[in-house]
């Protein structure tokens, strides 16, 4: 079993896995976007969006477009350096030997 590496537990989530994916992609994305394209819960995704946050994988900036609520999402360096390593780590249970 050494030879396989730690997964990030914070992107081992579905949800919070395909925001992560998305925002590498597209950089920053608004709340409704987001939503759209997991087609998750208005809660659930503030909920994982919150996780993602404290972990330091993405920043929320929320304003108001338009005398409407905006929520954007950004992901950090430190998110793409995250995923990455998930990327990396996960190739590890792929390889057979």
């Amino acid at each position: 079993m050494s030879d396989f590496k730690d997964l990030d537990p914070v992107l081992h989530s579905q949800l919070r896995l395909a925001v992560i994916s998305i925002l590498i992609s597209v950089k920053e994305a608004e709340f409704t976007f987001l939503k759209e394209k997991t087609a998750a819960t208005a809660g659930n995704l503030s909920v994982q969006l919150q996780k993602l946050k404290e972990a330091g994988y993405i920043d929320i900036v929320k304003q108001f477009r338009d005398n409407y609520p905006q929520t954007i999402c950004r992901i950090t360096t430190s998110g793409v350096d995250a995923f990455d390593l998930y990327v990396k780590n996960l190739q590890t249970y792929l390889k057979i030997k």
